[in-house]
């Protein structure tokens, strides 16, 4: 067990952790395209009004995610006004209410808390998703709900069913059925492990989750709870159902070549990337799997030998089946980022935890605080380079006067939030409505243009020009 001044230390390490995380969220700009993207929709929600469909443009529906990470932007937004702390603060307290429940289960089960809440904290994706304007922070917690309510209601602990099928229905709203979908790889992988066909028979296994869960009265919570959004999303933007269930559920991960996407275009990765990506996202923790393996077979085999059981309710085996369920879902799709194994996260942390129960994970302190001085190192990098080239926040700062500003022909999602919806694009110079001098945005290689003769160049970054064009 660890000591009294070693759990000092790890609070100490946690909170560094989180609060430099909590410290940073202002101090880069929102990128082109995802982050730029989600904050735009949360911007337009808060401006329009209209809280039950999301827009990806004025009076255009987005109809690619449920709306629950935009309500927490835009609830941030209409608060805390329109910046990058606002839009990213919300999914932060994601994170933190994630830890909360992650560290709840570890103390419920004996596993060192400390341990487990730092390697989670620290694990690359689960940092950078952390303050990032996304989905994947609040299924995560929807997600990481739902499998510690299933596996603490299996011991007895009815309430706790009820609180898995109220994430489930976080998980509906803030990224859809894949919920559903990614918790019954995890949670039924482990039923027919520890239950099924080759022990008690599917009938056998059926019986013992009728009896310990509440699969009526929870089934109707969570449809009470997510249901009448997407009943209304439906009746406002006729056509959401069947574009979101069909189309965003099965043909873009299905079909490679997917042309229905009406929000960008599907990646198409080699089949199995997912796997590379959870090693990396995973890190530095993922290197110590192997390791934490070996050790819960040894213990395992070890247990048997002394009490003639194995393993208390298969608890490593169940966190197994948690942290895989992601690989497992997305292995065969072609059209996967790295933050699609973030919901398998926190069950890589309590493997760990389990694995150094009675011992301390070497290197813990030090390696956990890499991660900040990474963040710092990166988000100094981001604001002398990249930042300046994806995300218009610089380039637009650079007006020194209170005109009319105009995007030719292309506008990034960064545009609109930075401009407050005010910067329009245009096709051709006759649209200009302006009556005065006006900016103008365009790319780099159309600069020198002819048609562009009556505007000089005030700045630029890698891929667009700002021009200051007069009137004659």
């Amino acid at each position: 067990m660890l000591s009294m001044r070693d759990s000092q230390k790890g609070l100490a390490v946690l909170l560094i952790v989180v609060l430099t995380r909590l410290f940073l969220l202002p101090w880069y700009p929102l990128m082109d395209t995802t982050e730029a993207r989600y904050g735009e929709m949360a911007r337009l929600m808060v401006e329009t009004g209209n809280w039950v469909t999301p827009l990806f443009d004025y009076n255009v529906p987005f109809w690619g995610k449920p709306p629950l990470h935009t309500w927490m932007s835009a609830s941030s937004l209409a608060v805390l006004g329109s910046n990058e702390f606002a839009v990213r603060f919300p999914h932060w307290l994601a994170a933190m209410f994630t830890l909360a429940v992650e560290g709840y289960f570890a103390k419920r089960l004996r596993l060192p808390v400390m341990q487990v809440l730092i390697i989670l904290a620290s694990t690359v994706v689960f940092t950078i998703s952390a303050g990032a304007v996304m989905t994947d922070m609040a299924l995560t917690l929807g997600l990481t709900l739902a499998m510690c309510g299933f596996y603490l209601c299996w011991q007895g602990d009815k309430l706790w069913g009820y609180i898995a099928f109220s994430g489930l229905a976080i998980g509906l709203l803030a990224k859809g059925p894949v919920a559903l979908v990614l918790f019954a790889i995890g949670a039924g992988l482990w039923l027919s492990w520890r239950y099924g066909p080759h022990k008690n028979g599917p009938i056998k296994m059926w019986q013992l989750l009728w009896q310990r869960t509440p699969l009526v009265t929870g089934t109707l919570l969570m449809l009470a709870i997510a249901l009448p959004w997407y009943v209304m999303a439906e009746r406002a933007t006729p056509g959401f159902l069947n574009y979101f269930i069909v189309g965003e559920h099965w043909s873009r991960f299905v079909d490679s070549g997917w042309t229905g996407d009406l929000y960008g275009s599907a990646h198409d990765e080699v089949r199995g990337t997912i796997w590379v990506y959870f090693v990396v996202a995973a890190m530095p923790w993922s290197l110590f799997l192997p390791r934490a393996i070996y050790k819960l077979v040894k213990q395992s085999k070890a247990a048997a030998t002394v009490t003639g059981k194995g393993a208390e309710e298969g608890l490593a085996s169940y966190l197994i089946c948690w942290m895989l369920a992601p690989m497992l879902l997305f292995t065969l799709a072609g059209n996967i980022l790295p933050a699609y194994v973030l919901p398998g996260i926190p069950g890589l942390a309590l493997l760990l935890g389990l694995a150094w129960r009675n011992s301390r994970l070497p290197g813990l302190n030090i390696i956990a605080l890499c991660i900040p001085a990474l963040l710092l190192i990166t988000v100094v990098v981001l604001n002398f380079g990249p930042g300046k080239d994806k995300s218009e926040r610089w380039l637009l700062s650079q007006r020194s006067q209170a005109l009319a500003t105009y995007y030719w022909q292309n506008q990034p999602f960064s545009a609109r939030f930075y401009s407050a919806g005010q910067a329009d694009k245009i096709d051709h110079l006759d649209e200009v409505n302006s009556k005065t001098d006006y900016y103008l945005v365009a790319s780099n290689s159309l600069l020198a243009e002819p048609s562009f003769s009556h505007c000089g160049e005030v700045a630029r970054n890698k891929y667009r020009g700002l021009l200051l064009c007069h009137r004659d």
